[in-house]
C-alpha cells in the first residue's frame, strides 16, 4: 500500500471516510420512522448526530492546529466511527438510536477538519487538492450504491462500520508529521470570514430541511423502492464528483467565486423539487445539487485555508454545516407538520435566495 503514494492513500481514507457515513445518511429517515410514527422525533434522530458534530469539529478542529498531530484525529475519528456506526445494528428504539447518532457525530467531527488540513498539507501541487477532495463525493457515490445493493435497514449498519476500517488501513499507511498553525481566537475567524458563514449556513439549512423529507417524499408520496432513492442520489455524487476533478485542472475560477456560484444554482435545485411528479423527475434536479456542492464545497473550504488556520477555519466551516444540519430536520419536521412536503421545499427556495445575497457581500 506504500507504493500508492501520500495523495492516493488520502483519497483511499477520505473515500472510506464518507463512504461509511453515506450509506447511512441517506436512508435515516426511513430508518428512523421503523421505529417511530412521529415526524418530529425523525427530526430529532437526524439533527442529533449534526449537533454532536458541530461541538467535536469546532473542539478538536483547534486541538489539531494547536498540536499540529492531524493523524491522531483521523485515526481515533475512525475508530470511533467504526464502533458508534456498529452500534446503530442493536438499536431497537428510538432512544437508543438517538444515543448512536449523537456518538457517531463526536467521532466523525474529530476526524474531518483534520483530514481537510491533512489533504491540504500533504500535497506539494495545491491545485490537485479539489481532485483529492473528489473522493469526498466518491465515497458518498459508493455508500449511496452499496447501500441500494444492501437493500436492509440492519445490514448498512455493519458495511458501514468495516468502510471505516478500510478507512483505518489506509490512514495507518500514511506519514505522520507536525504542522502547528498559529493560535487565532475562533471568534476572529468567524468575524473575518462572517458571510461566508452564514450565507452557508442559510443555504444548507434549506438544503438539510428538504434532505430530511426528500426520502419519504420519494418512498412514501413517488413511489420509489429503496434502490430507486438510490438512483436519485447517485446522480448528485456522480456530478459532484466529476466537477471536483475538473477543478483540480481545467475549472480555475477564483475560489469565492465558485463557492458564490454553488449558493446561487441551489435555488433552481428546490424549485424544480417543488413541481416533481414522479421519483426520477428528481434525477436531474439532484444533478445540478451535486454541481451546487463541487463548487461552493471546494471553493468555501479552499479559500478558507489559504487565508486562516486551516482545520480551525474547516472545523467552523463543517461545524456551520452540522449547525444547518440540526435546523434543517427541525424546521422540515415542522413545516411538514402544520402544512405539506411541497412547503418544505418553497422554504428552502426562499432561503437560499437570501443566501446567494448575503455571499455577494463577501470580498
Amino acid at each position: 500500500m506504500q507504493k500508492f503514494g501520500t495523495n492516493n492513500l488520502v483519497r483511499g481514507a477520505t473515500f472510506f471516510q464518507h463512504a461509511g457515513v453515506s450509506i447511512v445518511y441517506v436512508f435515516m429517515p426511513i430508518l428512523a420512522q421503523n421505529l417511530t410514527h412521529s415526524i418530529f422525533e425523525v427530526g430529532l434522530v437526524v439533527a442529533s448526530f449534526f449537533l454532536a458534530q458541530i461541538l467535536s469539529s469546532l473542539y478538536f478542529g483547534k486541538i489539531s492546529d494547536a498540536r499540529g498531530k492531524r493523524l491522531v484525529f483521523i485515526q481515533a475519528g475512525f475508530i470511533g466511527c467504526a464502533i458508534t456506526f456498529g452500534l446503530h445494528y442493536i438499536a431497537d428504539n428510538s432512544l437508543w438510536l438517538l444515543f448512536a447518532r449523537l456518538g457517531a457525530g463526536i467521532a466523525s467531527g474529530m476526524m474531518v477538519p483534520a483530514m481537510l488540513a491533512y489533504t491540504y498539507e500533504s500535497g506539494k501541487d495545491k491545485s490537485r487538492v479539489a481532485s483529492v477532495i473528489s473522493f469526498h463525493a466518491l465515497g458518498w457515490l459508493a455508500g449511496i450504491v452499496a447501500a441500494g445493493i444492501a437493500n436492509n435497514e440492519k445490514t448498512i449498519f455493519l458495511v458501514s462500520a468495516a468502510m471505516f476500517l478500510a478507512g483505518l488501513a489506509f490512514s495507518a499507511r500514511l506519514p505522520n508529521y507536525t504542522a502547528k498553525e498559529p493560535h487565532i481566537a475562533t471568534k476572529k475567524v468567524v468575524s473575518k470570514n462572517k458571510y461566508l458563514f452564514l450565507s452557508l449556513l442559510l443555504r444548507h439549512t434549506g438544503a438539510t430541511a428538504v434532505w430530511t423529507i426528500l426520502p419519504l417524499v420519494l418512498t412514501q408520496t413517488l413511489g420509489a423502492r429503496l434502490y430507486e432513492v438510490s438512483v436519485v442520489y447517485v446522480a448528485n455524487t456522480t456530478a459532484a464528483f466529476v466537477l471536483m476533478n475538473l477543478m483540480a485542472s481545467r475549472i480555475t475560477t477564483k475560489n469565492i467565486t465558485k463557492y458564490k456560484i454553488g449558493i446561487g444554482l441551489t435555488v433552481f435545485v428546490f424549485l424544480g423539487m417543488s413541481v416533481m411528479t414522479s421519483w426520477y423527475m428528481a434525477i436531474p434536479f439532484m444533478g445540478l445539487v451535486g454541481a451546487t456542492w463541487a463548487f461552493l464545497y471546494i471553493g468555501g473550504s479552499i479559500h478558507l485555508m489559504e487565508n486562516n488556520p486551516k482545520s480551525t477555519s474547516t472545523g467552523i466551516f463543517n461545524s456551520t454545516i452540522s449547525i444547518a444540519n440540526v435546523i434543517g430536520p427541525v424546521i422540515a419536521g415542522t413545516i411538514a407538520f402544520y402544512y405539506n412536503h411541497v412547503a418544505v421545499m418553497y422554504f428552502a427556495v426562499a432561503i437560499c435566495v437570501v443566501a446567494f445575497f448575503v455571499s455577494l457581500k463577501i470580498k
